[in-house]
């Protein structure tokens, strides 16, 4: 018998124009507000109150502006880190993993030298932050260079085991034995502090990201190292063929992504928490995933993008009182991603109507 191999096929366009993303990013994000919307009258509530509730919650107020910044700086720094690796063609899942090794090493100093200054504790905890996020990401990153393993699953499965040892940590050995038995860690001293912006909670992790991000730029658009990254993530055979070392950039790559995702768990404890504790993230590192593919990839992007959803991470906490579910803010993340997605697809293929039959 012989059937339609199909009704659409996909053929992938000459080259993408420069003008067409912005709009069609725009867009995007439009039609995956309006599919919240439509979610959200479907169970009985209205679409426009709620929206406008999160908006005025996250930006209406200095307080609401304060804490979506507090809320954007991890995911500005994991953002951040994972962006380098999608830039070569690394899928690193692993940030949220990263994320907790790197708070969990950072933690280490203060519980075992409370007594240290600020000036060698800050930046102990942010060395040892960034090494053992940097360490974490290596793991999935050797196999992936010398044996080809997918590093989907090794970085994603890793995520578990990170999040499990600082729960046996808080649960166990780390446990403050003043903590009236809750699985906290005990506080850190003052000097393990990061200092904050006037009366907020806003701290000083902020600068840690626009930093990185000035970094990022000039590293992949000023250096030769920035060069072998671009080319290798467009043609591996090609940056082969011109004698680039794949092996080393996917090792460097993964160990600088994975120490930018440390930082961003040293900021969380020492800016944030005070002390190490289960549940350190609400899913930052999955979330990055979204920004950093949202901005396309620009270090400026990530983190004016890693605002809007600080906001709307914030803003899905205060529609609780409306009697909708936080989780809101996670199912608009979730659609977000899948329009841009689908929007990304269609500035680099075009639908034809399908062709020919097969036996």
């Amino acid at each position: 018998m012989k059937g339609m191999r199909g009704f659409v096929r996909l053929e992938k366009r000459g080259g993408v124009s420069g003008t067409s993303v912005l709009p069609v990013t725009i867009l995007s994000v439009l039609l995956s507000l309006a599919f919240g919307g439509i979610f959200l009258q479907l169970t009985g509530h209205d679409a426009l109150e709620i929206y406008g509730l999160m908006f005025s919650g996250a930006f209406g107020s200095a307080y609401g502006i304060s804490e979506t910044l507090v809320k954007a700086i991890p995911l500005m720094l994991a953002g951040l880190g994972i962006s380098l690796a999608f830039r070569m063609k690394l899928w690193n899942i692993g940030a949220e993993g990263q994320l907790y090794i790197g708070a969990f090493a950072a933690s280490w100093v203060p519980l075992t030298f409370p007594d240290l200054p600020a000036y060698e504790m800050i930046p102990a905890m942010i060395l040892l932050g960034m090494a053992a996020g940097g360490l974490w990401a290596l793991l999935p990153a050797i196999p992936r260079a010398y044996l080809g393993v997918n590093e989907i699953i090794s970085t994603l499965m890793l995520n578990y085991v990170a999040i499990l040892w600082v729960d046996y940590l808080v649960f166990g050995p780390w446990k403050d034995p003043k903590g009236f038995n809750f699985p906290l860690s005990a506080p850190f001293s003052e000097a393990a502090r990061l200092g904050t912006v006037g009366n907020t909670r806003v701290h000083t992790g902020i600068f840690f990201a626009l930093i990185v991000a000035v970094i990022i730029y000039i590293i992949i658009n000023r250096t030769k190292w920035g060069f072998e990254i671009r080319v290798i993530g467009e043609s591996e055979p090609a940056a082969r063929y011109a004698g680039m070392d794949i092996r080393r950039n996917i090792l460097l790559v993964m160990l600088v992504s994975g120490a930018i995702c440390g930082l961003a768990g040293m900021t969380e404890v020492s800016g944030i928490t005070g002390r190490l504790q289960p549940n350190l993230s609400p899913g930052y590192g999955y979330t990055a995933i979204i920004v950093a593919w949202l901005s396309k990839l620009n270090p400026f992007a990530i983190l004016l993008v890693s605002v809007l959803f600080g906001g709307l991470q914030v803003g899905g906490y205060l529609v609780q009182t409306s009697g909708v579910p936080a989780s809101v803010a996670t199912m608009l993340q979730g659609a977000i991603l899948f329009f841009v997605l689908g929007g990304d697809i269609l500035t680099r293929y075009r639908i034809r109507p399908g062709r020919g039959e097969v036996a």
